[in-house]
């Protein structure tokens, strides 16, 4: 059967370890074998992305091979076409579909019908590719994963729940603080209780203050995620002021604490301009490593 990764769960604890040593060593400047050398793969991107796209297409020429970007509007997708009759057709052409779709279960027929592998890019239940940099950053800016405590805060979406999947594999704590009504899926945070060791703390918290009081990580992402554009000004009114990482909800983490954001960012809302720029912020060298986890991603699928 052809292994896809639609989730964080999709490879196991000891293959998340594996891939995340390979990312540090392709950043190192250990240059990745040619793996896809005669390999073509498609992106097929229903949603809008600029990390996402460019870092995947830097990583497929840089491993040797070629990549056709496809939007809906370009295929008979809009005009009603059955996903699964283009996944099917999809898989007769190319050797593996990154996919960046509104609906995780559109990611389940792409697999279920390429017979290729598939990569998720983004879906609105998990975007594992943003997990594996951001563990990479985690590792690579504190020296270490095991016991490292990890503050979320916002909403519990697809980010929060692919960091709540690789936190628990990779023994880090994670504190999610979320308004009463935007918790993460349940099934999700049952998934990484159930792959979390003893010692590996995770908490589903309605408060920011409590959930950054002695972190070394505070993550956030916007309020408002594509596709709930509709739900705008009433996800804003619930969210601000009191879940906005500020000057002062970093105060209560450690000193040394690193604040990460998975980008883009509305400044003025999940965070404030002073600490997306400032100096505990490590944003861009996180946007940065999303290039080297995916690197070692594709090597590990065509290696």
């Amino acid at each position: 059967m052809v292994r896809s990764f639609l989730s964080v769960m999709d490879v196991s604890p000891e293959e998340l370890e594996n891939l995340l040593r390979e990312a540090e060593m392709i950043k190192k400047g250990k240059v990745p074998s040619k793996v896809l050398e005669g390999k073509v793969l498609a992106a097929l991107f229903l949603k809008p992305s600029t990390r996402t796209r460019v870092s995947f297409e830097v990583a497929v020429r840089h491993l040797g091979g070629d990549l056709i970007f496809l939007r809906e509007d370009e295929l008979q997708l809009i005009r009603g076409e059955p996903l699964k009759d283009t996944a099917r057709v999809l898989g007769r052409y190319v050797d593996g579909i990154i996919a960046r779709v509104y609906r995780h279960k559109d990611l389940e027929v792409l697999a279920e019908y390429s017979g290729v592998p598939v990569i998720n890019a983004l879906s609105d239940m998990e975007h594992p590719c943003q997990a594996l940099a951001d563990m990479l950053t985690v590792k690579e800016k504190l020296g270490r994963l095991s016991g490292v405590t990890l503050a979320f805060i916002g909403d519990g979406n697809n980010v929060c729940h692919s960091l709540l999947l690789a936190c628990s594999m990779l023994g880090v704590n994670i504190k999610v603080a979320t308004p009463k009504g935007y918790e993460p899926a349940e099934e999700i945070v049952k998934a990484a209780l159930a792959r979390a060791s003893l010692e590996t703390e995770i908490q589903i918290l309605n408060s920011p203050e409590e959930a950054v009081k002695g972190a070394d990580v505070i993550y956030t992402d916007v309020f408002v995620s594509m596709g709930d554009e509709a739900e705008a000004n009433e996800r804003l009114s619930v969210f601000l002021p009191r879940f906005q990482v500020n000057r002062k909800l970093l105060s209560l983490a450690k000193p040394s604490a690193i604040v990460m954001h998975c980008l883009p960012a509305h400044r003025g809302e999940e965070i404030t301009e002073d600490v997306l720029e400032g100096t505990c912020s490590v944003v861009w060298d996180q946007a940065e490593n999303r290039l080297h986890a995916q690197k070692a991603l594709l090597s590990f699928f065509y290696g």
